[in-house]
């Protein structure tokens, strides 16, 4: 017996140890394959997708230097995402699940009405003159019809650009002025967990503002508060969209603008990244198999808006190429009702894989530390909770893993690039993430670490993140009417590289870790100090719900670290005891050498919509130095919270 139970036990390690080592294969013969031999490699994963024409150029290099995919390939995105699993005998399954707990609706749509409701929008655009090469600017809430319309433009080869409901009017002026939209569609109001934010009168607003003017206004008039609609371009949704009409998809070229996305410029100004359709395809059915590991039919959720690059990714054109069911969700990770409002989806859709930011999850922690509410719900559907947005310091992760008891990975990746540049391939790897690491390089980006002069460092050296190029499919190819400041912002430092911006490091076993903004390096009397470092130690303080730290300019030393801190809730201790305990955290860990001396007690930290925390407007405010609130900021108020914190606390 055990001899022969023995037996078994050798061989069921020996077949564990050879899976492993076969999915570890697996992995580096995908990547190497797709850095070695991109045309081949892209060309095979170009066929998961359905072509009008499929491409024989497959990489192309205009003179400028920029490269583009599938040149002459001929395609519909929209076709790709709807019409086509309705042709394979799917037209009955949920394609896309509406939960507001702000509304307190929930409301499903199948793959067949999800067509009905893009070719309604569609036929209101065609009657409205609006066709291929237009662009139309979407400032909506997260609601069906905001995915609607992204899908009827991509129907009708028209290029959108979706702006986060809720921007001011200056913001949203600039994006007009810049994509010169046909149409605006906009709605009555959003909804901020439960206060009203209504849209009408900020569009008005920023077309005042804008030196181009859009023919026509289409606002989508929610329940409770309606939209005054008292200027001759403005239209009802209602009135405008056509039923019981079906409208054949547009053919357009691989490298046809399917949208423009705005991202923050170190100038002030918004960039307009332009993303292809042919190539986006590509990478985003090739994310969803071999990164996520979705599966077709099951349900994949991005806790995300579709104002940010992870809704236009990961909320609708990912997950419904792949044929998965979608989550439009209208809520918060807190305060809809509560901290377990993430739990209560996850069991009630039975979510598969979700996508969320380390932000969402500290705000959870915060509200809920131990973690109780968890224990109300059946969680056994969830296979992996994916994080991305911004880097997640470890006692985060290690509380989310604590009490969820799934796998948890933690990947990389920028609105330029559209799809994760770092990460684990779930889809082919199954192994455990390294805590604090952003993962391995995803097939297509040979991602390298250099110093300042673009030499390639040595492993656990920390310096410049950049991948070399050509990029893959799916990244941008161009800012919007502009290639000029494509070239100057990412290709020109390094040539041969794209320059992401951030700083980092690889260690010998080509794990990434991924430590922050290069402006965010601390230079310390000559010391680079990574505040990513700093901040996963400050934040093992059982008092932290969340901190960000800055160089703040130092005569002497050139920077020197200083802290912003938000207490736990219910936590209380005396500011200077905090300071005290946190100078020890980091002399202990780091030493003397980082300097640290400072640390101040603030509500909140400034942050985008999408939640990256603003180090670089921080790190402005406590030099005290002119500059403008990024148009990305939540909230501009958190701003003179800090400047008031640092006047009652004085000079450091």
């Amino acid at each position: 017996y055990f001899k022969t139970r023995s037996a078994k036990i050798i061989i069921t390690i020996n077949y564990l140890i050879f899976k492993i080592l076969i999915m570890e294969s697996q992995y580096q013969k995908l990547f190497k394959e797709s850095i070695e031999n991109p045309i081949e490699f892209w060309q095979e994963q170009a066929k998961q997708i359905a072509w009008n024409v499929f491409p024989t150029k497959i990489l192309g290099k205009r003179e400028n230097g920029i490269h583009h995919w599938f040149e002459n390939g001929i395609l519909n995105m929209c076709y790709l995402c709807v019409d086509y699993h309705i042709e394979n005998g799917r037209g009955e399954q949920i394609a896309i699940i509406y939960d507001s707990p702000v509304t307190n609706q929930i409301i499903r749509y199948t793959f067949k009405e999800l067509l009905k409701e893009v070719n309604q929008v569609s036929a209101g655009l065609q009657k409205i003159d609006c066709k291929k090469g237009d662009r139309v600017i979407i400032y909506m809430p997260m609601i069906p019809q905001t995915i609607f319309i992204m899908l009827a433009c991509a129907r009708l080869g028209i290029t959108h650009s979706v702006v986060f409901g809720g921007f001011a009017a200056h913001e949203l002026a600039i994006r007009i002025e810049d994509a010169t939209p046909k149409v605006i569609f906009t709605a009555s109001h959003g909804i901020e967990v439960d206060k009203i934010i209504p849209y009408k009168p900020l569009v008005d607003d920023a077309i005042q503002k804008s030196s181009f003017k859009p023919e026509h206004i289409i606002i989508f008039q929610r329940p409770n508060s309606k939209a005054s609609l008292q200027n001759p371009t403005d239209i009802d949704y209602n009135a405008f969209t056509i039923p019981s009409t079906h409208i054949n998809p547009v053919p357009v070229i691989s490298t046809h603008p399917l949208y423009i996305l705005y991202t923050s410029g170190t100038t002030g100004k918004p960039k307009g990244v332009v993303r292809d359709t042919g190539g986006y395809a590509v990478a985003l059915k090739f994310s969803m198999k071999y990164v996520y590991n979705a599966q077709p039919n099951k349900v994949f959720w991005a806790a995300s808006d579709v104002g940010w690059v992870v809704g236009h990714s990961y909320i609708v054109y990912g997950p419904l190429l792949q044929g998965c069911t979608t989550i439009v969700f209208e809520g918060k990770p807190v305060k809809t009702p509560d901290p377990g409002c993430f739990w209560r989806v996850i069991e009630q859709h039975q979510v598969a894989t979700m996508f969320t930011a380390p932000t969402a999850i500290r705000a959870i922690k915060k509200e809920d530390p131990d973690g109780k509410l968890i224990s109300n719900y059946n969680l056994n559907c969830l296979e992996t909770l994916f994080l991305a947005g911004e880097r997640c310091d470890p006692p985060t992760y290690l509380w989310l893993k604590n009490i969820l008891k799934k796998q948890i990975i933690d990947h990389w990746w920028q609105t330029e690039s559209g799809w994760p540049m770092l990460g684990i391939m779930k889809g082919i790897e199954d192994i455990e993430p390294i805590i604090g690491s952003a993962g391995k390089p995803i097939c297509g980006f040979d991602v390298q670490i250099l110093n300042e002069d673009g030499e390639i460092l040595s492993e656990n050296e920390e310096g410049i993140v950049a991948v070399k190029l050509p990029l893959p499919p799916g990244c941008l190819y161009t800012i919007w009417k502009n290639d000029n400041q494509y070239i100057e912002s990412y290709l020109k430092q390094y040539p041969g590289y794209y320059l992401t911006g951030d700083g980092g490091k690889k260690t010998t076993n080509n794990f990434f870790y991924v430590m922050g903004r290069i402006d965010d390096v601390i230079n310390v009397s000559g010391h680079r100090l990574s505040t990513g470092e700093m901040e996963e130690m400050i934040a093992q303080h059982p008092a932290i719900a969340e901190c960000a730290v800055v160089g703040m300019a130092d005569e002497l030393r050139g920077q020197r670290p200083i802290a912003l801190v938000v207490m736990k809730d219910g936590y209380s201790i005396e500011e200077l005891k905090l300071e005290k305990e946190l100078i020890e955290i980091i002399r202990e860990n780091i030493g003397a050498i980082a300097y640290f001396k400072n640390a101040l007690i603030v509500k909140r930290l400034p942050k985008t919509r999408s939640g990256k925390i603003l180090r670089k407007t921080i790190r402005l405010l406590t030099d005290g130095i002119a500059f403008t609130i990024p148009s990305t900021i939540d909230d501009p108020i958190i701003i003179d919270e800090i400047k008031q914190r640092l006047l009652e606390r004085g000079s450091f």
